[in-house]
C-alpha cells in the first residue's frame, strides 16, 4: 500500500512497483487520515508511506496502524533525512527509513526485505542518527510544539489537547528554555531543523 500526498509521485511508485515481480500495490491513498482505514481494508503486508501528509502525519498513521493492524510493516519513504525524524520513525514502530534520493531499484529491495521481516535504513542517516542528540523534549511538549507550528494560539492549542490554556503557556516555555530558544517560534525553528516535530 502506498501513501504519498503528491499524486505524480505516487503515479510513478505505482508504476515502477507494477514491474516488480512479486509487488503488487492493492491500494494507494494520498492522506494519512486515510492510511489506517484503507490498511484495514485491503491488508497489506507493506506500508510505504512519506512521513509529510495532509490530515495526519505519516508517522502518526504509521504508529496508529502498528497498533491495529501489527503484521503490516512499514517503510516511510521520505526526503526528509535529517537524523530526529529517522528517530521518530524508530519510535513509531516503523521497519524502515529510505530517502527519495535512493535509486529507484532501491524501494523494491526494501519492500521485499522488509516483508519478509528484515529491516531496512540509509546508512548514512543511521550513522549521523546515532551520532545526533536526542531530542530533549517530552511527548508533550513536542506535542504542543507541533501544534504551535501550525500558527495556533495557547488558547487553541489548549481547546485541541483538553489542557488548561496555563499548561500550554507552561509547555511552550519549558520547549523554548530547553532548546535555547529565544520565542516559542524559535523554538519550533530548532525543532523542525532538528528533525524532533
Amino acid at each position: 500500500m502506498l501513501a504519498e500526498d503528491m499524486e505524480m509521485i505516487r503515479g510513478a511508485l505505482v508504476a515502477l512497483l507494477a514491474g516488480e515481480r512479486g509487488i503488487e500495490v492493492v491500494a494507494e491513498v494520498g492522506r494519512g487520515d486515510a492510511v489506517v482505514p484503507t490498511a484495514l481494508e485491503h491488508r497489506p503486508d507493506v506500508l510505504v508511506v512519506d512521513i509529510d501528509l495532509p490530515g495526519l502525519d505519516g508517522l502518526s498513521a504509521a504508529a496508529a496502524l502498528h497498533e491495529q493492524l501489527p503484521q503490516c510493516r512499514t517503510l516511510v519513504l521520505t526526503a526528509l533525512g535529517r537524523p530526529g525524524a529517522l528517530q521518530r520513525a524508530m519510535a513509531a514502530g516503523v521497519s524502515g527509513y529510505l530517502l527519495k534520493e535512493a535509486p529507484p531499484k532501491e524501494l523494491a529491495t526494501a519492500i521485499r526485505r522488509i516483508a519478509a521481516g528484515g529491516r531496512v535504513i540509509d546508512p548514512e542517516l543511521a550513522l549521523a542518527s546515532w551520532e545526533s542528540d536526542v531530542s530533549p523534549l517530552t511527548p508533550r511538549e513536542t506535542e504542543v510544539l507541533r501544534q504551535a507550528a501550525t500558527g495556533a494560539d495557547p488558547a487553541e492549542i489548549a481547546r485541541r489537547m483538553h489542557l488548561s490554556t496555563g499548561t500550554v503557556r507552561n509547555y511552550l516555555a519549558s520547549a523554548v528554555s530547553k532548546l535555547h530558544a529565544r520565542n516559542r517560534l524559535d523554538a519550533v525553528r530548532i525543532a523542525e531543523q532538528a528533525g524532533w516535530l
